[in-house]
C-alpha cells in the first residue's frame, strides 16, 4: 500500500470580500506565524512551564501581485484610506484556502481565516534595463491581528 498524497491547487485568496486573481510567479501568497504560540521554559527539578504567547497569532501575509492590476489598486485605495485616517480605518479580513486532494477522489479545505489586518509596509518599486520581471511585480505586506485555521 502506498503513502498518504496530496494534491494541492486552485487556493483562494480573499481580502474584505474581494477574491484576488491578480498574481504575479513564484510564491504567491505566503502566510506566515513570526512568534509561537506556545512558550515552553524547563525549571529546577524537572518542572515545566508552559504560557499561550498572543503575539503567536499574529499572521503577515505576503502577496505578490502584478504591478498595476485591478488587485493592486484595490489593495492601494485600502492603503490610502489607512495613509489617511489611521483611526478611522476599518481592519481588514480575509482567508487564505487550500484544496487538498487524497489522490483518490476526495478533497478537503485548510483555511486560515485572518482579522485585524493593516499595512505593515508600503510596495518597494524597481526600474530595471536588463529584462527583469520583478520590476512588473508588487508585494503587498499586510499583518493582522488574529488567525484561525481550519480542515473540513
Amino acid at each position: 500500500m502506498a503513502g498518504a498524497v496530496s494534491l494541492t491547487g486552485r487556493d483562494v485568496v480573499v481580502i474584505n470580500g474581494r477574491v484576488f486573481h491578480n498574481f504575479a510567479d513564484g510564491d504567491i501568497a505566503d502566510l506566515t506565524f513570526e512568534a509561537n504560540l506556545m512558550v515552553i521554559k524547563a525549571s529546577k527539578d524537572g518542572n515545566t512551564i508552559y504560557a499561550l504567547n498572543e503575539d503567536g497569532r499574529v499572521a503577515d501575509l505576503k502577496l505578490r501581485l502584478l504591478l498595476g492590476s485591478a488587485d493592486d489598486i484595490f489593495l492601494n485605495s485600502l492603503l490610502a484610506s489607512m495613509k489617511a485616517d489611521p483611526a478611522g480605518f476599518v481592519l481588514m479580513v480575509g482567508t487564505f484556502t487550500k484544496r487538498v486532494g487524497d489522490g483518490a477522489g476526495n478533497s478537503k479545505l485548510v483555511t486560515y481565516q485572518v482579522v485585524g489586518g493593516a499595512f505593515s509596509k508600503v510596495p518597494k518599486a524597481k526600474s530595471s534595463v536588463a529584462g527583469d520581471t520583478e520590476q512588473s511585480v508588487v508585494e503587498w505586506m499586510i499583518k493582522f491581528g488574529n488567525s484561525d485555521r481550519s480542515v473540513m
